[in-house]
């Protein structure tokens, strides 16, 4: 099963890891992607002025794939505190169109998550006393810290996007719900050590 880590033991990770690794480990912890979804990202996908992002494909070992599912293409909230390194991302990156990778190598193409893993990842959570790690640890820590916040059950599968929805729905343009936004919030705050773990989010957002 994989590892779930502590906010503290994320942040140490964070503090050991420079750009643009930095910030593929904070997507994964504050949005709790999987790792094709990350890769697969482009400028595009982002909505700045609502602060979201749709997944739209995932890519693994350099090849592109739609995402097969309604729930995986649904929009997620991007908390503000996430928006600032992005842009300075894309500010500071030689591919900033809008069908670029977000996470471009030299070339252009998408990077290989799992060259990632053993030469920037794996090394810094070492360095950072943490031991071994896999990417999907960020997706069960991100799903940990939002069920230990008290977050409503079904806020939880709509930002882990494991929950069933009609094929009516229109998925691209569906609202973000202030209670999605809030619970998301609440896990971006934690692992920023700017609220206590223990803060809870309820149903209805409070």
């Amino acid at each position: 099963m994989p590892r779930v880590l502590a906010p503290g033991q994320i942040r140490l990770l964070l503090e050991q890891l420079d750009e643009p690794y930095r910030i593929m480990v904070l997507i994964a912890a504050c949005l709790g992607l999987r790792t094709s979804e990350i890769m697969g990202l482009q400028w595009g996908d982002f909505n700045w002025e609502d602060c979201t992002i749709l997944i739209r494909r995932g890519v693994v070992n350099g090849k592109s794939g739609d995402t097969k599912t309604e729930a995986s293409r649904k929009a997620l909230p991007v908390d503000p505190r996430l928006v600032s390194p992005l842009k300075e991302l894309r500010k500071c990156s030689s591919h900033k169109g809008s069908q670029d990778w977000v996470f471009a190598n030299r070339a252009g193409r998408p990077r290989a998550q799992q060259n990632i893993l053993q030469r920037h990842l794996g090394p810094a959570a070492v360095r950072a006393g943490i031991g071994k790690i896999g990417w999907h640890t960020f997706r069960h820590s991100y799903s940990t810290i939002l069920r230990d916040a008290g977050t409503d059950i079904k806020v939880q599968q709509e930002l882990l996007r494991h929950s069933t929805i009609q094929s009516t729905m229109n998925i691209y343009f569906q609202a973000v719900s202030e209670q999605k936004r809030a619970a998301n919030s609440v896990v971006v705050g934690i692992l920023l050590n700017e609220i206590a773990p223990e803060t809870h989010v309820s149903a209805n957002g409070s």
